[in-house]
């Protein structure tokens, strides 16, 4: 990832799939944007950076979803994604 000049990014999230809570509509389902740990890692080089927030980012979440994406600022797009963390105990919702 570091070596092709994409900038990795953690997010979490509690629940960790799309699901219906907050609204019935067509089209309308809650859980597909995850949440963002601090910052995209602009200008990152160094490996243990970024597994230093994952680290940080495991103890602060330990019963969240972790995943991390790279994005190529050349192509404005996301490039990769992998889940870092499942939760020992998934959360459920009220659906």
């Amino acid at each position: 990832m570091l070596k092709k000049g994409w900038i990795p990014c953690l997010e979490f999230d509690e629940v960790g799939y799309v699901h219906r809570e907050n609204s019935r509509m067509p089209g309308y389902c809650d859980g597909r944007y995850w949440t963002l740990w601090k910052l995209p890692m602009f200008g990152c080089t160094d490996p243990s950076l970024v597994l230093n927030e994952i680290q940080e980012c495991k103890k602060t979440y330990p019963n969240a979803y972790i995943r991390c994406l790279a994005f190529d600022n050349e192509n404005q797009g996301q490039c990769m994604a992998f889940i870092i963390q499942k939760p020992t105990v998934a959360a459920t919702t009220s659906a």
